[in-house]
């Protein structure tokens, strides 16, 4: 599985395009803020050849979901989340309000994304692991055969998401990490929803906000 990262809107969320020899594609947590971030994505799709199929979220605070509309109407997808995340999509215009910063309509959610199951695309398989403290319904997608894992706000290099927002409880993360992500191999590589990749291993060893044990 090829990941592609952009760093979008003015939070430096990254969005991430997943792909495989097959051509397909899925698209998690579109942070497109304007027009320029939208053609960027897509030109990068169309430059690729990809088919989009799915659209992911790995939770729902306003930065992961700026693109949502525009991408679920572009390539004609259903949006899926966690049933947990209902609430903080709804919230959007709220908060966005809240930053001085335009809202706009988000698509209703056709899907859900359960714990233990699998997301198909092309010649790849992911499993859902559930990874809330960072937000309620927070979600994580790995793939065991090239050993990387998609992981929102859950873990970041060196840190771990922030817990005071609604529906945080950092009791909670920590539990998503030790018993979801750092349970994983070492050499699994993380792709988390701002900043740079890290790695399981190294996380278990220096991360200063949840231990391994």
């Amino acid at each position: 599985m090829n990941i592609h990262s952009f760093t979008f809107n003015p939070v430096a969320e990254n969005t991430y395009i997943l792909s495989d020899a097959s051509g397909e594609c899925i698209i998690v947590d579109p942070g497109c803020f304007n027009t320029t971030e939208q053609k960027q994505l897509k030109t990068y799709i169309d430059t690729n050849n990809l088919r989009p199929v799915r659209l992911l979220n790995t939770h729902c605070h306003f930065d992961h979901v700026y693109g949502n509309s525009w991408v679920a109407e572009t390539w004609n997808l259903d949006l899926e989340i966690h049933p947990l995340e209902v609430s903080v999509l709804a919230s959007f215009n709220t908060v966005c309000s809240m930053y001085g910063l335009p809202g706009g309509t988000q698509p209703e959610p056709k899907k859900w994304l359960q714990a233990g199951e699998t997301i198909l695309f092309g010649n790849t398989t992911l499993t859902i692991l559930f990874t809330p403290g960072h937000s309620p319904g927070s979600v994580s997608f790995y793939d065991a055969a090239s050993q990387q894992v998609i992981a929102g706000d859950v873990l970041f290099q060196g840190s771990i998401g922030r817990t005071d927002l609604p529906g945080g409880n950092f009791d909670t993360l920590a539990q998503s990490i030790r018993s979801q992500l750092y349970t994983l191999p070492d050499a699994v590589r993380v792709y988390p929803g701002h900043g740079p990749s890290t790695t399981i291993g190294y996380e278990k060893k220096n991360n200063p906000f949840v231990s391994a044990v």
